[in-house]
């Protein structure tokens, strides 16, 4: 039988280790044999968290003026606690799994999450949640990929440029020809042009020419030929 001064130091000790916790989760069993009660504490440590079977007015006791008072009111016949300082999650997937595969061994009592009380089908949806571990390594995948496609952007900028630059230099090489094409016929035509009125103003310049000539010759005909013989006085 335990004396007065280690129920005192069990009390204090599980006060300050709810006090701590996040999370706690209260069972009770019928029948339980000492493999399927290790076996089940096995469970609960691997999931990172704490359990022990308590007397029901040591846990009233434990529990006041904590998150985990709500939950007083379900310390009656055999109560068992398993409370965790990290993910709930983790916790709830460990106890639901094996009350399910021990139904008829342990049954759920009640249960707080972050302060909230939480009943069997709460507690089975938690459970489904993915734990923090899951989430972190969704997370990472997930990061991880967009890193990829961000890489392979990155890696096709260059390429894609290179042949949008092969694409404008050949562009460029295809208008070359018929511009220089143009060009040139620009400049047979600008070369007929010169040409053309230069031999058109020519004859203008010989016809204006021709009168003259032919006053000259009109004029040494005149000074060549003898003034006709006047006929004689009559007497």
């Amino acid at each position: 039988m335990k004396t007065k001064e280690t129920k005192q130091r069990d009390l204090e000790a599980l006060t300050a280790s709810l006090q701590s916790a996040k999370s706690a989760l209260v069972v009770s069993f019928a029948g339980l044999s000492v493999n399927k009660d290790q076996e089940f504490r096995n469970t609960i440590r691997s999931a990172g968290a704490q359990y022990q079977v308590v007397k029901n007015t040591l846990a009233r006791r434990a529990v006041k003026d904590t998150q985990f008072e709500q939950a007083a009111e379900s310390f009656k016949g055999v109560t068992a606690i398993a409370w965790t300082e990290s993910d709930p999650v983790v916790l709830t997937k460990a106890i639901s799994k094996f009350m399910k595969d021990n139904a008829d061994i342990y049954t759920y009592k009640t249960g707080v999450v972050d302060g909230r009380l939480i009943d069997l089908k709460q507690l089975t949806t938690i459970a489904n949640l993915p734990s923090k571990e899951e989430l972190i390594s969704k997370l990472l995948f997930v990061l991880n990929a967009q890193a990829q496609r961000i890489v392979t952007v990155i890696n096709a900028v260059p390429r894609d440029l290179a042949v949008v630059i092969k694409q404008i230099g050949d562009k460029a090489s295809s208008e070359a020809a018929p511009k220089t094409e143009e060009a040139a016929s620009a400049e047979e035509v600008e070369e007929a042009a010169s040409t053309t009125p230069a031999t058109e103003e020519a004859a203008p310049a010989a016809t204006e020419e021709a009168p003259t000539a032919a006053t000259d010759e009109s004029t040494a005909e005149a000074e060549t030929t003898p003034p006709a013989e006047e006929p004689p006085a009559a007497e």
